[in-house]
């Protein structure tokens, strides 16, 4: 009653009030006619806080959830980690360093149907969308936070190329709206095809690949222009579940997942019923890329720690780099096959030993054994370990892959003297075999070899450039990363005996001097040191280069001992040896421990005319952009006279001749080089040159354990230089070594600081004022007279030189008191201090040259 008499009263009011202002009331809607105005009043002001609310939130959280989001102009600098690549001499590529294995291309390098897979089966808007899709966000947005698994697909490529470059994979709201942010800001700064193009070059394709061509060329073996509709269906499947979809490990997935973009892309218009149809019915069609770094591995490891040495691990991983290195592919194809096979066939020789691991005694499933050296591509030829999962009398089945089998026949492991493989094989044992040939239909025949545990090296310089043609550190590098060519110091055995005969030529002796082959006792401090030589006979009177060729230990000695073991040591050095070399007289005959590289760069002094350069394995690096980077030179350094080179040259000509090489003569072409075996046949080289290359291989166990009786240099170790001397040779056949009088070899690098002290002046000749007594009768005694040094002699000192090689010293003549005219007598005393008996040689795996252990071990008998 009283809220109808308030409104009586309002109106009686209201009628009293002027014309004008009863107008004004009816236009704001206020007045007694209008009784809801209070509860509208209200409604509205809370509406409108509510809204307010609303809008400062969002204000909040746009500057909480953008406020740490990077600048597009990052993303305008941005260069995403791309792989550095190794070239060989001739522009092929061999090998690659990579944090993510991705190949940058602009955007007109993805072809069409690349480009079309990726859009409908990703993004159908892609090309009218603002880089958000409000209604598929927050569908995704919904997915990603309450599915088990990646449900991300929903996102638009925009999004999906913010979320990778710049966020993480967590699944919140919070990140879903810095992802829509991002996506805006990407959008009104780039343009579509540069959204494209980053979208396509950062991408995850799984297996390591980033980006559509490395995942092309990682499936398929193909640049990503030379892809098929099923192909590119395929790649474009692939990123919204990179594993999940891989089609190495799920086929099945991934054939109804590339079905499904077909589809997709028949839907909006992009191909034919037709194509659909025929690329429906073809298979995945892999042809996965060989694994990077699988033909010249320990090449590509020196490569990659000189990089990293020189420009850092990031930018030598991620900077996408050229680098033109030395290597020649196809001689290094060569030099791996000649070691498998040189080592396969001294394992034969040996006989079978058996001793196999077998995965069922290890408690493993065979089903699912994997073997590290099973990433390699087969081939025919190829080596690589297997496991057997068959065995019959007369055939044994043997796993060599994930999904690949070796059959075996009584005539594949003949050699073994073993009847029937059931005598000797059992299912689940892990065996070595050889790739004989392969079937049409991917069957593999093979024969079983035997892997011991023996190793070989071999490394491969040209000459006139000192450039690495080729190096194997040994024979399955996912067995053993150890390089054998460059870490491993061993005995040299009589391959040391070159710098002891340089040494006396630069003293004096000419090849045709005699010295006498016959037994000889040395005095030392320690007692009396009494060597032999391998056959226990002596050949009395003798030339040098005889001595040389047939590598007699008699006179090595006694020419060691005359000239001083220092002054041998001091020349070994200046040949670039840094090894630590003991002043011990045993190191004449080889008891030294030195690796093989040191002793290919050093024996190609002597086809160089006395010119030593340091060998390198980097012609050339470039960045991305093609700018190259500052190189450094080459270490070149005049060690020896002409004079002195091509006197031993006739040497070790010799030894190939008529010599502990001779097998090399029958490939009729010039050679020179030398032999080396040591004591209980532990290890066995053979370091040789043409005009052209030098190349040394090296055979033996990293435990240090005999080869076995009668396994030489000249038997285990020369036919695998002389694989691959044919072929490094096959271009060369009218090549010739310098003769006396010629000019000077010309070589292609220039020679640093060359002083004319570092060539050793022929002494006068001067009348002998005693005879050699280890001269036969009637012979004309040679006589040398004392030469004064400009100064003093390098071997003066007695600490050990520096491993760094410079310019070579001032060569300095023996005095008349320590050095006859003649070679050494019988019974001449060393000039430095023997031990009366070796020490033992130790059994431990090869040493890297870090390691501090003495440099000698038992001074090893000749017998090559």
């Amino acid at each position: 009653m009283q809220s109808l008499h308030h409104r009586r009263t309002e109106a009686s009011e209201s009628e009293d009030l002027p014309q004008w202002q009863r107008a004004l009331r009816r236009a704001t809607l206020n007045g007694p006619d209008y009784p809801s105005r209070r509860i509208a009043r209200r409604v509205t002001f809370f509406i409108l806080l509510g809204l307010s609310a609303v809008f400062g939130s969002l204000c909040g959280l746009m500057l909480v959830y953008s406020i740490d989001l990077p600048q597009m102009d990052d993303l305008a600098r941005y260069h995403p980690n791309t792989t550095t690549e190794l070239l060989d001499v001739h522009g092929k590529v061999f090998g690659s360093f990579a944090l993510e294995r991705r190949v940058v291309l602009p955007y007109a390098d993805f072809p069409p149907v690349l480009r079309q897979a990726i859009i409908s089966i990703e993004d159908k808007s892609f090309e009218s969308n603002w880089g958000v899709n409000l209604v598929r966000a927050v569908g995704a947005a919904y997915r990603d936070l309450h599915s088990s698994g990646r449900a991300q697909g929903a996102s638009t490529l925009t999004m999906q190329l913010a979320r990778n470059l710049f966020l993480s994979s967590e699944k919140t709201y919070g990140r879903k709206l810095q992802e829509v942010f991002l996506s805006v800001q990407i959008e009104r700064r780039f343009t579509k095809q540069q959204i494209f193009e980053l979208y396509a070059n950062q991408i995850y394709l799984g297996h390591g690949t980033y980006g559509f061509e490395a995942g092309s060329e990682f499936f398929f073996n193909k640049h990503v222009r030379d892809l098929t509709l099923p192909e590119a269906a395929l790649l474009a499947a692939l990123p919204k579940g990179p594993e999940a979809y891989s089609p190495l490990k799920y086929p099945d997935r991934a054939l109804r997942r590339r079905n499904l973009v077909l589809s997709e892309m028949l839907a909006d218009r992009k191909i034919t019923q037709k194509q659909a149809d025929d690329a429906r019915e073809a298979p995945l069609g892999l042809h996965l890329e060989p694994p990077a770094n699988s033909v010249a591995p320990y090449f590509v490891e020196e490569v990659r720690r000189q990089l990293e040495k020189q420009y850092g691990v990031e930018q030598v991983h991620g900077a996408g780099l050229r680098v033109y290195t030395t290597l020649d592919l196809d001689l290094q194809q060569v030099a791996n096959k000649a070691i498998l096979d040189g080592t396969a066939t001294y394992e034969r020789r040996r006989g079978w030993k058996g001793r196999l691991p077998n995965v069922v005694l290890d408690g493993a499933d065979v089903a699912m054994y994997r073997h590290p050296d099973w990433v390699q591509p087969l081939d025919k030829g190829s080596y690589v370990h297997g496991v057997v999962t068959e065995v019959a009398a007369k055939k044994v089945v043997v796993k060599v892959g994930a999904t690949q089998e070796a059959v075996l026949t009584p005539e594949d492991w003949k050699w073994t003297q073993n009847l029937d493989a059931d005598g000797f094989l059992r299912t689940g044992d892990v065996v070595y075999i050889r790739v004989e040939s392969i079937s049409s239909d991917g069957t593999l025949r093979a024969s079983l070899q035997q892997d011991s545990g023996a190793q070989a090296s071999m490394m491969a310089v040209d000459n006139s450039s000192g450039e690495v043609l080729a190096m194997v550190g040994g024979r399955d590098f996912a067995l053993s990363q150890f390089n054998r060519a460059t870490q491993a110091q061993r005995q040299v055995g009589s391959s040391f005996k070159p710098y002891v005969y340089t040494t006396a030529i630069e003293g004096g002796s000419k090849p045709t001097d005699i010295i006498v082959d016959g037994p000889t006792t040395f005095p030392t401090p320690s007692g009396p040191y009494t060597p032999h030589n391998y056959e226990g006979d002596y050949k009395g009177a003798m030339t040098l280069l005889n001595a040389f060729a047939e590598s007699r230990n008699i006179p090595a000695l006694k020419l060691a001992a005359r000239y001083g073991i220092r002054k041998v040591i001091e020349t070994a050095h200046r040949f670039g040896i840094t090894s630590d070399i003991p002043a011990f007289l045993p190191v004449a005959i080889g008891s030294a421990d030195i690796t093989l590289a040191e002793q290919v760069g050093a024996y190609s002094v002597f086809p160089n005319d006395g010119i030593r350069i340091e060998p390198r394995y980097i012609r050339k690096v470039t960045q991305s952009n093609g700018l190259p980077f500052e190189m450094t030179s080459s270490d070149v350094t005049e060690v020896i006279s002409v004079e002195t080179a091509r006197t031993m040259m006739q040497l070790l000509q010799a030894v190939v001749r008529q010599g502990t090489g001779v097998a090399a003569s029958q490939m009729k072409h010039p050679f020179g080089g030398k032999t080396g075996t040591t004591n209980d046949f532990t290890d066995a080289w053979f370091i040789g040159f043409s005009p052209s290359v030098t190349c040394g291989t090296w055979i033996g166990f990293d435990d240090r354990q005999t080869l076995g009786e009668k396994e030489t240099g000249a038997r285990a170790a020369l036919p695998m230089w002389m694989d691959f001397m044919r072929a490094a040779i096959a271009n060369k056949p009218n090549e010739a070594f310098p003769t006396a009088g010629a000019p000077k070899k010309t070589l292609d690098v220039s020679v640093n600081g060359v002083a004319d002290a570092a060539k050793p002046a022929r002494p006068p000749v001067a009348k002998p004022d005693e005879e050699d007594p280890d001269a036969p009768a009637g012979s004309a005694p040679k006589a040398v007279a004392p030469v004064a040094a400009p100064a003093p002699a390098p071997w003066a000192s007695t600490t050990t030189p520096t491993p760094t090689v410079t310019p070579a010293a001032p060569v300095d003549r023996p005095k008349a008191s320590e050095a006859p005219r003649r070679v050494a007598p019988v019974n001449a005393a060393p000039a430095s201090p023997a031990p009366a008996s070796p020490p033992p040689a130790t059994t431990a795996p090869a040493k890297s040259p870090a390691d501090p252990r003495s440099g000698v071990s038992s001074p090893p008998p000749d017998i090559d």
